[in-house]
């Protein structure tokens, strides 16, 4: 891979990474349009440690505060002793079904769930899904703001969505926030609340893949290279597109994205069946 190509996959990356687009799509359908090869999904998992640590900046407040509570609660082996902790715990239960599923079916995910057909329908059905949640929310009259307000059911249902993530074409922020809003969270909670829960399930897949693939990622000075300069570059852009979709879902609605996904997916299904 050569230093262009790594640059523009943390592009692509940190672009795609948090808006509700799907990154994953996008690092396996353009390098195949540009004619480059799939850079697999071991890169993928390690270069979201690059938007995984922008995250972590932008909201190093809140994780300080969580695990400040959740250390707490761990001292006095009390749990939920402050809205804090129950909202760490929460996010640690919603974690476990995509680790559960990226266990049971990580060949299969790394495989036949790569191919450019399945990427096109997923971006087109989990779009409409995203559209019908806008719509219960549309109709509903209270929606939840605070994230004091995230229940124990929220969480779960966010978490089990998750796990749909690991679907190229789901998209990690726009399955979680269509569960959030089908819990009546508004827009930006859900958003928020997405990318906290996304903490410990990227940071364990990209230092899994790391490790598991590291002979051949590290194959070559040049390919260890190519995996810094794009996770770097994922990250600075990562950390700008988290501050561009929380606020911008704080006046608008998801639809841009939706229309986005579904020309996407239809344009795909056109390309692979006239080829």
């Amino acid at each position: 891979m050569s230093i262009f190509e790594a640059i523009v996959l943390g592009l692509i990356q940190g672009l795609t990474e948090f808006l509700p687009i799907s990154s994953t799509a996008h690092l396996r359908v353009l390098p195949a349009l540009f004619g480059w090869k799939d850079p697999g999904a071991a890169f993928t998992a390690v270069i979201q440690l690059g938007t995984l640590l922008a995250v972590l900046i932008y909201f190093r407040t809140d994780i300080i505060r969580l695990l400040t509570a959740i250390a707490h609660d761990l001292r006095t082996c009390r749990y939920g002793t402050s809205q804090d902790a129950k909202l760490a715990w929460m996010i640690a239960v919603g974690t476990v079904p995509i680790v559960v599923c990226g266990l049971a079916f990580k060949d299969y995910i790394k495989s036949d769930l790569r191919d450019l057909r399945v990427i096109a329908w997923a971006a087109i059905g989990f779009s409409l899904l995203l559209l019908a949640a806008e719509i219960v929310t549309g109709r509903r009259r209270e929606r939840r703001e605070e994230e004091a307000a995230i229940r124990w059911r929220d969480a779960l249902l966010v978490g089990v969505f998750q796990a749909f993530a690991l679907i190229p074409g789901a998209s990690r922020s726009g399955v979680t926030i269509t569960a959030g809003l089908f819990a009546g969270l508004t827009r930006s909670t859900a958003a928020r609340f997405s990318f906290l829960l996304s903490l410990p399930a990227v940071f364990a897949a990209g230092v899994y893949e790391a490790y598991k693939d590291r002979h051949e990622i590290m194959k070559s000075g040049d390919d260890v290279l190519a995996i810094v300069v794009a996770s770097v570059v994922a990250g600075i852009i990562g950390y700008a597109s988290i501050a561009f979709l929380l606020g911008y879902l704080k006046k608008h609605n998801t639809y841009v994205f939706i229309i986005y996904r579904i020309v996407l997916g239809t344009a795909m299904l056109v390309y692979l069946h006239g080829r």
